[in-house]
């Protein structure tokens, strides 16, 4: 079976995630700096987040790109994926409304983290229905995937010591994606 129906419902719930965690911003009650400075962290946490939305969704993509064909382990792990991918709402606007609570900052390191996994075993689906496309495979952002999987697992003890810690992470992540990749 092709991937187009795995792609647009993907793509579906991506979108609705996105829209979920905008709904979470609420309008200050008056246009006075100090109302807009108590809403900050909500609006900078959905902004953190949906630069990682984006960044998964152009990573699915690629991936789905690189399928020629999908079978149920893909569409399993494309739904766990997905999954993970729904709980980025909830840890948004927990992190938001409790930025210097050491337990949301955790629970946003956990969703990243199984979201991380998500894109492993989807990659890890693909990746055994295309022996020949190897390479290709290897070059989609793989070492980051384990580098960012790794360093958000640390985020979630980390942020029982220091919260801002946790921080460093989840904004340090998004930059690397960022940055180029070397093809050698």
């Amino acid at each position: 079976m092709g991937t187009n129906r795995l792609e647009a419902f993907s793509d579906g719930v991506i979108a609705i995630i996105v829209t979920i965690m905008v709904l979470e911003l609420k309008l200050p009650p008056d246009g006075n700096p100090q109302s807009l400075a108590k809403v900050a962290p909500t609006v900078l946490s959905y902004i953190l987040s949906f630069v990682v939305v984006a960044i998964m969704w152009v990573n699915h993509h690629q991936l789905l790109h690189a399928a020629k064909r999908t079978d149920g382990r893909t569409l399993w792990s494309n739904n766990f994926l997905l999954f993970c991918m729904s709980l980025i709402p909830f840890a948004t606007a927990y992190l938001g409304q409790h930025y210097t609570d050491s337990l949301p900052a955790a629970l946003y390191g956990v969703v990243m983290t199984t979201c991380g996994l998500g894109f492993t075993a989807l990659r890890s689906a693909i990746a055994h229905h295309h022996e020949c496309d190897q390479a290709r495979l290897a070059l989609m952002r793989q070492g980051k995937n384990w580098f960012s999987v790794a360093l958000y697992a640390a985020s979630v003890p980390l942020a029982f010591a220091s919260v801002w810690l946790s921080f460093g992470i989840f904004v340090l992540i998004p930059v690397i994606y960022f940055m180029p990749e070397s093809l050698d």
